[in-house]
């Protein structure tokens, strides 16, 4: 049977935006990333995608870093960015990106967050993301040697997890210990499978969602003394 063409265009350009959504790429008004004026309190800055910039929540005043920052007394410094990875969705890769807009800041307290999105690009860019996982911790590292660093395990949204992804997580696993840096486990399954903490989307945590995050790092936070 023959599909007639604006039909055939339209399937395209659902297929299409499906696409981006599951790339983490889907748009989100974010509000200012400067941090709040110095006032005495650590500055905590955070290196990440879509789930650490609070798509989803019905107000990125109850995303987890938001609610993280308020409940410890912190000062929040959040540029993360829909859609990025070590490689996915990274234009650069020098003075304009987040690690440098993190180490502008001079933060206290450094929470990476990274490497969910890179599962879409592994097949292509699979050497690559390995080498730059590296290259962000030793940039990071070097140019803030008095903060704190905290790496979190890759999140994940669904209940299988890829091979993709297992590795992604390996090569961060590994990086944190090379570089003497404290690692929370296990941040890929916290709801993952769970379509009650997802938003509308599929794809991205509900308030709900949020909320169990913000527990289940706190709790993890606390276990590493910080």
């Amino acid at each position: 049977m023959r599909i007639r063409r604006p039909r055939l265009l339209a399937r395209l350009a659902t297929a299409a935006a499906v696409l981006a959504v599951l790339a983490g790429c889907a748009p989100a008004a974010a509000p200012p990333a400067e941090p709040a004026a110095d006032d005495g309190r650590p500055l905590v800055a955070f290196y990440g995608d879509s789930y650490t910039l609070g798509t989803g929540a019905s107000d990125l005043s109850l995303r987890w870093s938001t609610q993280l920052a308020e409940l410890r007394g912190w000062r929040e410094f959040n540029p993360s960015v829909n859609g990025l990875g070590f490689i996915n969705n990274r234009r650069s890769f020098a003075d304009d990106d987040l690690p440098a807009l993190i180490i502008a800041q001079q933060p206290d307290i450094v929470i990476i967050t990274m490497g969910l999105n890179d599962a879409f690009s592994f097949d292509r860019a699979g050497a690559a993301i390995e080498q730059q996982i590296d290259a962000d911790f030793e940039r990071l590292t070097t140019a803030l040697p008095d903060a704190r660093f905290v790496v979190v395990e890759p999140f994940w949204y669904r209940p299988d997890r890829p091979e993709s992804h297992l590795t992604v997580i390996r090569w961060v696993q590994e990086a944190a210990e090379r570089y003497d840096l404290p690692y929370i486990a296990g941040a890929s399954t916290w709801i993952a499978g769970a379509p009650e903490l997802m938003a509308a989307d599929g794809l991205h945590p509900n308030d709900e969602g949020y909320a169990l995050m913000l527990r289940n790092m706190d709790a993890a936070l606390a276990e590493l003394g910080l």
